[in-house]
């Protein structure tokens, strides 16, 4: 056999030999699956909602004119402190003025006119006792005597209120507050009660927050609740909840909630975000795990269990109470503090070791 020859089988056998001790040193040090596990606890512990708002006054005006107009001047701006009474703005009085001018021209009119009536009425009188006019001639005086009484009185409540439309040219802060919104300006034509400034009172604030359909049906008025301000992280307010809105908001679809503060909060500042957190009531015996734990096995639920210890996992059956937007709650079948697979679960077989990691992808240290 040429010495080519002989040099081509070994090398072939070579390589052989090779391949199929990488082939079996692979299959030997597979690594472990990799896994991502985590700790249950009691649903008493993750029970908890919390909804993000913002800091608003108890109480609000949207204040606009009592008459429509043009508005003439516009005196404050947003955030600033007014005092009830305030001039706040202004629309044209002259049309006011000269609607107060000719109700007071119609008052003096009637007033004239109630005058000859009257003066007709005790001639017919005097007249009627010497039995120089009939019976029916005094009662027409008589009756155009309280006709032109009334008409008097109809111009001086004409007048009254055109009085009172020209003072409703100056737009005034109803009560001690901070402007938070400007909604009209100077050179503006704007209708009777349409809105121009907002107004937020001095005192006591609250927290609005929005809840969505499914929830609100825990919540309840007076529930106890805490605040946190995102300027004072750590620190809670304790808080309840004062009013629920009776309907849902036709776009979001959620209902607006106030939460009052107990203890003041004086240092919240008007539109400051916040968060409310509302501890809702649970048994202790039951957990909570995500969703994406729950595995199925005959037709039944299951999870699978880490043993900390050896990190192989444990198909083990549970008692499924009720499916939620935070996930599973299982009434029997699971311990507070195990561990369990949260992912990946469809890929695990009976005993396999795993390598897992949390929910950040480090790895987990038993």
């Amino acid at each position: 056999m040429p010495s080519s020859a002989v040099v081509q089988i070994a090398v072939s056998a070579l390589l052989g030999a090779v391949l199929a001790g990488c082939s079996t040193q692979a299959e030997v040090d597979a690594p472990p699956r990799i896994a991502r596990v985590a700790q249950v606890q009691s649903d008493s512990v993750q029970n908890v909602e919390v909804y993000p708002g913002d800091v608003r006054a108890r109480h609000e005006s949207a204040l606009g004119f009592r008459v429509s107009g043009k508005i003439n001047s516009r005196k404050v701006d947003v955030g600033a402190h007014v005092d009830e009474g305030q001039v706040l703005a202004t629309i044209d009085p002259r049309d006011l003025a000269l609607a107060q001018s000719s109700a007071r021209a119609t008052l003096a009119s009637a007033q004239a006119a109630y005058q000859l009536a009257k003066s007709e009425h005790e001639r017919y009188k005097t007249l009627s006792e010497k039995r120089f006019v009939s019976q029916f001639d005094l009662e027409g005086k008589t009756n155009a005597l309280e006709a032109a009484k009334a008409h008097v009185s109809e111009a001086r409540a004409a007048l009254d209120t055109a009085s009172n439309q020209a003072n409703y040219a100056q737009l005034k802060a109803d009560a001690n507050g901070v402007i938070t919104a400007v909604s009209a300006e100077a050179g503006q034509v704007v209708g009777a009660g349409q809105a121009v400034m907002t107004l937020a009172h001095d005192g006591p604030k609250e927290v609005e927050i929005s809840v969505p359909e499914q929830a609100i049906a825990q919540l309840e008025v007076g529930a106890a609740a805490s605040v946190e301000l995102w300027t004072e992280s750590g620190r809670h307010h304790e808080a309840k909840v004062r009013e629920i809105a009776p309907d849902a908001d036709a776009m979001t679809r959620t209902y607006r909630v106030r939460v009052a503060f107990i203890d003041g909060a004086s240092g919240a500042r008007l539109g400051q975000t916040a968060r409310v957190y509302f501890n809702s009531s649970s048994n202790d015996n039951q957990v909570l795990i995500p969703l994406s734990a729950l595995y199925e096995k005959n037709g039944e639920p299951a999870i699978w269990l880490v043993d900390p210890v050896t990190r192989q996992v444990h198909l083990s059956p549970v008692e499924l109470q009720s499916f939620g937007e935070r996930g599973a709650l299982i009434n029997n079948g699971l311990e507070s503090e195990s561990w369990i697979v949260t992912a990946g679960v469809h890929r695990l077989r009976e005993g396999e070791v795993i390598n897992p990691i949390d929910d950040l992808n480090r790895r987990v240290s038993f």
